[in-house]
């Protein structure tokens, strides 16, 4: 006999049909008679003939034909959703669906797995894991060190040992301690009590890196959970059965205590969850949809599946791969906005940056000379200005490898405490097999991640900050040689002028955000847990600056394209023509004022996914196979290439005036 799972006013609800012949719209009255019949008050409805109502799936909201039969147009075991004409929806309702449904009804389920054993998990991988792209399976050495670190606490139970976390209470209540009989209702009570944060859930994605993240510090073999629970936990993963895990609530020190005893909490079949095929529903009726039975919690094991820096550091991993992105992107627009202002590339020449070493700058002046190097990408551009007269660039374009350089090493060292913080154990009390014991430490507290994060933001903002100065040159004609907020008919047309307004604001946005989270510290637990990291907020902090640091670069890259529209027929090199030409694959010129917004918000996905870097990446790569001698500073081929630089004649001649 079929069954569906219909959603009414928040209330989720079981509905059998007996008949394949039944309606859609037999199926919305029987599942709102069912509502009316739970309620004292009949739901304020006086019969079930008066309610007028529309029903469509929970995935992919598609609305259906109330005189289609169940069997013609539902799966069994399907979700969907009985919406009331009239109703309003209250600020806390949880919707079928998360933001950007129509992401989601495309998802389709991953073939290839990741394997996991607690060592060797890259940023990288855990945002794949996040988009959905993999399964989750554990190798066997994990398996093997999950089952060694099982029978130390099997033996603890068995023997009645006190145990901070296994046979006593938390926090304040260390001292108590709990009989055998409820040691099981101790872990189930732990993640009910725990599983108090506020504020929107995390996105699908956010919460399968949560969890992925999770699974991957359990593999470890130091927590103590059982390889049967694990199992589940992984087969809730693999179905994208996913926990509703508020964005608020963490202080970053006892672990991320709130959001992961929500994640605990929806495996344990309680709460919300949501997966592509229910939407949002009781995580009872997800997990069984998907053929899952929910996790039954043995000692220590509700401790174990919440205590950790797994959201501060799941986030962070998205954060400092976007940072990342944008940082190599915002070379390539820079270099973009420089050609447009008729700048020089003398600034970036291999013997400045070698007296001055730092990393991140070579790199960044590497990039600007593979995208702008003459000899090598002939402009008509740059040999339109060959023989000006000015005498120096503006920091904004000249520092760029400077200003830049710093972000791709503070990017660089962010990553690293990233990667080892995923990868690295931070349960407590610690199950150590090979000791036969348990010990109880710190590796929770979230100072290492929350520190690297707030570092991230204050790094990453400087992007935004730069390129904010690069657009109102662009739009200022006394600085640009270009129509004023590039447009013709200023005046009946204002072009890009509140484009650059966002910027601005973004940037001044950024500059309240980059306070670091991580120097406040409010004593909690009684004062057990007496200095904590607010990681959980530095994360989300510096996820919502980079953000800015894309929509600001956005911005600049339209306008860049823009201002290459006042040079034609010129052109620019070819990698910086195939950008221009990808822009205006999703934004045509601004001939006259038009709706702004989705321009910028086509240009932000560009960036989003990365294609700006896709189309000049061949190019910058080609160019480094070609001058690898210059990775030896002060070599003699590095010296040629500077000289060749310098007579190419790319842009006009700097260094002769005193800079004040």
């Amino acid at each position: 006999m079929p069954r569906y799972t219909v959603h009414v006013r928040g209330e989720w609800l079981a509905v059998p049909c007996l008949s394949c012949t039944n309606t859609i719209r037999w199926l919305g009255k029987e599942a709102v008679r069912r509502y009316m019949k739970n309620k004292p008050d009949n739901g304020g409805f006086t019969s079930v003939e008066e309610v007028k109502f529309y029903v469509r799936r929970c995935k992919g909201l598609g609305l259906l034909d109330l005189d289609d039969t169940v069997e013609d147009a539902l799966e069994d075991n399907e979700f969907v959703e009985v919406v009331i004409e009239g109703d309003t929806m209250s600020p806390d309702f949880i919707p079928s669906q998360p933001e950007g449904v129509h992401l989601y009804s495309k998802y389709r389920e991953p073939q290839e797995c990741i394997s996991l054993d607690g060592n060797s998990l890259t940023t990288e991988d855990l945002v794949n894991l996040g988009k959905g792209l993999y399964k989750i399976k554990l190798t066997p050495e994990a398996e093997a060190k999950v089952n060694q670190s099982r029978e130390v606490i099997e033996r603890i139970v068995k023997e009645q040992t006190v145990v901070y976390g296994i046979t006593t209470g938390f926090g304040k209540f260390a001292r108590t301690v709990i009989p055998n009989s409820k040691l099981r209702e101790l872990q189930v009570n732990l993640v009910r009590s725990h599983s108090a944060g506020v504020g929107k859930p995390l996105s699908p994605e956010r919460t399968r890196m949560l969890l992925a993240l999770r699974i991957n510090v359990l593999a470890k073999g130091y927590s103590g959970i059982s390889l049967e629970t694990l199992q589940q936990v992984i087969e809730a993963f693999n179905a994208s059965c996913l926990p509703y895990i508020p964005e608020k609530g963490t202080v970053g020190a006892s672990g991320d205590l709130a959001p992961l005893s929500h994640l605990a909490l929806g495996l344990i079949g309680e709460g919300k969850m949501w997966s592509p095929k229910s939407g949002w529903a009781d995580a009872k009726y997800v997990l069984e949809a998907h053929g899952l039975r929910p996790i039954t919690l043995k000692p220590k094991e509700g401790l174990a599946l919440i205590n950790g820096t797994q959201m501060i550091t799941s986030l962070g991993c998205e954060a400092v791969e976007r940072a990342g992105a944008i940082a190599r992107q915002a070379d390539i627009i820079a270099a973009l906005t420089l050609e447009v202002l008729k700048g020089t590339t003398r600034a970036f020449d291999t013997d400045i940056h070698a007296v001055r070493p730092h990393r991140g700058q070579a790199e960044v002046a590497f990039r600007f000379r593979s995208l702008l190097d003459s000899d090598h990408h002939p402009s008509e551009i740059a040999e339109s200005h060959r023989f000006c007269d000015r005498v120096q660039d503006a920091y904004t374009m000249r520092c760029c490898p400077q200003v830049h350089g710093v972000v791709n090493d503070t990017i660089a060292f962010v990553k690293d405490i990233m990667t080892t913080e995923i990868n690295s154990a931070t349960d407590n009390p610690m199950v150590f097999a090979e000791r036969a014991e348990t010990i109880s430490g710190g590796n929770f507290h979230g100072e290492y991640p929350a520190k690297a994060l707030d570092y991230l933001a204050i790094g990453v903002h400087e992007l935004a900050a730069i390129s904010e100065r690069r657009i109102e040159r662009l739009c200022n004609p006394s600085l640009s040689e270009l129509p004023a907020f590039l447009v013709t008919e200023g005046g009946l047309n204002s072009g890009f002028m509140i484009a650059h307004c966002t910027a601005a604001a973004l940037v001044s946005e950024n500059k309240a955000l980059c306070h670091p989270s991580s120097v406040d510290s409010l004593s909690t637990s009684a004062a057990t847990e007496d200095h904590v990291s607010m990681g959980g907020w530095a994360a989300r902090k510096a996820l919502r600056v980079i953000e800015h640091v894309e929509q600001v670069l956005a911005i600049e890259l339209l306008a860049a394209c823009q201002g290459i529209e006042f040079l034609r027929p010129l052109r620019t090199t070819t990698p910086l023509e195939k950008v221009y030409d990808l822009v205006r694959s999703v934004v045509r010129p601004w001939m006259k004022d038009r709706f702004m917004a989705p321009d910028i918000e086509a240009a932000h996905g560009l960036l989003v996914e990365q294609k700006v870097w896709e189309v000049a990446r061949p190019y910058i790569e080609k160019y480094r196979r070609e001058h690898i001698p210059e990775s030896r500073p002060n070599s003699p081929t590095a010296f040629s290439l500077g000289l060749l630089e310098t007579n190419a004649g790319v842009g006009h001649d700097h260094g002769h005036q005193e800079e004040l």
